[in-house]
């Protein structure tokens, strides 16, 4: 059937819309508020990761050119320092300069190869793409995280608040993570 709390919050939401142009159970946009119940909380939220730096950074990266080289290759290039926690033929592993949880690593491919987002993987790419999943579980592991758990997450496009257009893959744990995440 249908769910209990979005049937009651409804009308609240119609009444909402109608007074505030507050948009209900729809598509976020950036502009928009959006009603969401959980339980028995209501919270108003744009969608758009309110305050957030990260998602600033996702904006403007995604309005400027597709650069050829970023900041992960200047960090593979030994060019700026980073923090390595594992490194290989193919990819290096380091930890974020703004971590979002208590052990914040990203995996990235040394050679970028036109991999600078998910989206745009090739099908020759699935190798590299398997290595660095498997690379992210294997820090996870060598940073305690794997009995207690730990997120993946891999930010595509500028509605996945990705910054670096560079693909890289973000391990996060230390602590309990929340649901949905953004």
């Amino acid at each position: 059937g249908s769910d209990p709390m979005r049937v009651a919050v409804r009308p609240l939401a119609a009444v909402l819309a109608s007074v505030a142009g507050v948009r209900a159970f729809g598509p976020a946009r950036a502009s928009l508020p959006i009603l969401r119940a959980s339980g028995a909380r209501l919270a108003m939220s744009t969608g758009a990761g309110e305050g957030s730096e990260e998602v600033a950074k996702a904006q403007a990266a995604a309005a400027a050119p597709d650069p050829e080289t970023t900041i992960f290759d200047k960090i593979v290039a030994g060019e700026i320092p980073s923090d390595k926690v594992y490194d290989d033929e193919l990819c290096m592993a380091f930890r974020d300069i703004n971590p979002q949880a208590p052990t914040h690593i990203l995996v990235i491919p040394k050679q970028k190869d036109g991999l600078s987002r998910l989206s745009r993987a090739r099908e020759d790419q699935k190798p590299l793409l398997g290595h660095l999943l498997y690379v992210a579980q294997s820090v996870a592991h060598s940073e305690g995280l794997a009995e207690d758990g730990f997120r993946i997450v891999i930010n595509d496009g500028p509605n996945g608040a990705q910054s670096v257009y560079h693909i890289h893959v973000h391990v996060l744990g230390g602590r309990q993570m929340s649901w949905p995440p953004g």
